[in-house]
């Protein structure tokens, strides 16, 4: 792996928080990612689950973990299944994981190969009653493929059809949404490698160049600073392409008065960042570029004071759809007709500004989290207000990625990243 290594400490503690929850007499089996394949023998870069890796990890290919609290055998209570190395893997595929290197990376005592894992299975299944299956609850899942998980789902019913079965998902969604320190860390660690990828194509951009050009420049700065790429596929959207919210192609030239919307994050050790920035081609904001970006800035600023303890998903919606309609009055994009007579499951602010405000950041862009439960000291997410002008040609969307605090304002991971008009047309025209 390119990231440097990662105290198991954080593993060690995050199994042990999740077999606190588990059912007594049961076990919980977490598999690795596919290998997906691309057409004849070629396949994608492996990214690894990011459950088995919360809870071992592992960031290797064809490994199995199993929690086991309530065994009868020490030795099975935390067991990781790897694929047995030797000389050929290793010259043909490079280093894999040993058994002694397994232990290092996870704390976990007992590692296996991967052939054994039947055999070992079997014996530890006749010593519970219930299997903790790991399936897909995220809120925005809408996989359509048959994972590696699905399939042990499916055979592990078929030959153990008397045992209860539970969810791991209800257990995770509240785990992983409170980050340790070590884990802040590497996030802010994702957050610090975007921000220089995005210094770098500030002093890159001009009047001419291509949206794929600056991609090129995020992703060569992101990769020198050992980041595996980008955590999710990148926005450079320029001009009236940053009304296309998913908008991916970065094909079309950046023209002399334009603006561009770059949406792109830096992955670090499996844990994403995810930045937004608007930014003059020509490296100066016309007066009507400046009015919009600053409302949106302040909407930004208002909406991050918000998130605080104790904070309500919906209703913290609600409170910025009152600041973003109070900001677009002043822009005289809504009057107070248009708010007296909206639509309440579509307010009138919706016209300009579509999407959500926050969303849960950590090992996924879009992490876990429980959206119905209060916010809690821990919780990272992102502020990411927008408005859009397809009429003016231009759009705007500024967004940072923040840890919720147990008192006062969350802590900005990407406080050091320019933001301000004035910082942005200084590194432009330096």
């Amino acid at each position: 792996m390119k990231y440097h290594p990662i105290d198991p400490k954080l593993f060690i503690k995050n199994r042990k928080n999740f077999m606190a929850k588990m059912k007594p007499s049961s076990l919980a089996v977490f598999n690795s990612n596919d290998i997906f394949t691309t057409g004849a023998d070629s396949t994608m870069p492996f990214k690894q689950h990011r459950d088995i890796f919360y809870l071992s990890g592992a960031d290797q290919e064809n490994t199995i973990l199993v929690l086991f609290p309530d065994s009868p055998d020490p030795a099975h209570r935390e067991v990781l299944f790897v694929t047995e190395t030797n000389e050929h893997i290793a010259i043909w595929e490079g280093e894999k994981l040993t058994k002694e290197r397994a232990t290092e990376v996870s704390g976990i005592k007992t590692v296996y190969w991967l052939n054994d894992f039947d055999k070992k299975f079997f014996e530890m299944m006749t010593q519970c009653d219930t299997i903790y299956f790991n399936t897909n609850e995220h809120y925005r899942q809408a996989v359509e493929m048959e994972s590696r998980e699905d399939r042990f789902i499916k055979k592990t019913k078929a030959q153990y059809p008397a045992h209860n079965y539970a969810k791991s998902a209800p257990i995770l969604q509240r785990l992983r949404a409170v980050k340790d320190q070590i884990e802040i860390d590497l996030l802010q660690q994702a957050c610090d490698i975007t921000n220089a990828g995005f210094r770098r194509v500030l002093e890159f951009t001009k009047p001419g160049v291509m949206e794929f050009d600056l991609e090129a420049e995020f992703l060569h700065e992101f990769i020198r600073r050992r980041s595996d790429g980008f955590a999710y596929t990148p926005i450079i959207a320029s001009g009236n392409n940053a009304n296309v919210l998913h908008y991916i192609e970065n094909n079309q030239e950046c023209k002399d008065g334009d603006l561009i919307l770059i949406d792109a994050g830096a992955q670090y050790a499996n844990y994403a960042s995810d930045m937004s920035r608007t930014i003059p081609v020509n490296g100066r904001y016309t007066d009507r570029q400046k009015d919009v970006y600053n409302a949106v800035l302040r909407v930004k600023n208002e909406a991050t004071k918000m998130l605080v303890p104790g904070t309500l998903w919906k209703e913290y919606h609600v409170e910025v759809g009152k600041i973003m309609t109070s900001e677009l009055i002043g822009l005289g994009l809504l009057d107070k007709s248009d708010v007296q007579n909206e639509n309440p499951d579509w307010p009138a602010y919706k016209k300009y500004f579509m999407h959500g405000t926050s969303h849960h950041m950590g090992l996924d862009t879009h992490d876990y989290g429980i959206l119905w439960e209060p916010m809690q000291a821990g919780n990272v997410f992102t502020v990411e207000p927008g408005i859009y002008l397809p009429e003016e040609g231009f759009g705007i969307r500024l967004e940072d990625d923040v840890v919720i605090n147990s008192s006062g304002e969350p802590f900005n991971l990407m406080r050091d990243i320019p933001i301000e008009i004035e910082e942005i047309e200084d590194l432009m025209n330096k």
